[in-house]
């Protein structure tokens, strides 16, 4: 069970970092640049909590979480004005 939830906040870390780089990639907005850098940098530290959850699930359960605490996002510009939960859910700019 530990094993799962570590995967399904690894899949979590990677779904947000990819809209973040789509995010930039449309704007050139630095702070989604930033987020993605930073969402890299989680992802990696999730992927060692998931290595480490096998072993000791308490242990890789706590590096996971560090890993979501790094992922945390800072503050952003608005890029969404018209847009539905759908499209904001896949990233997709008003600007």
């Amino acid at each position: 069970m530990y094993l799962y939830i570590a995967i399904v906040a690894y899949v979590v870390v990677l779904f947000l970092t990819l809209r973040d780089i789509r995010i930039y990639k449309r704007t050139r907005l630095d702070s989604y640049r930033k987020g993605a850098m930073k969402g890299i940098l989680a992802s990696s530290i999730v992927m060692l909590g998931i290595l480490f959850t096998t072993f000791n699930p308490e242990m890789g359960l706590l590096i996971v979480f560090v890993g979501l605490y790094i992922n945390k996002k800072g503050v952003r510009e608005r890029v969404f004005i018209n847009a539905d939960g759908k499209d904001r859910f896949l990233g997709k700019t008003d600007i």
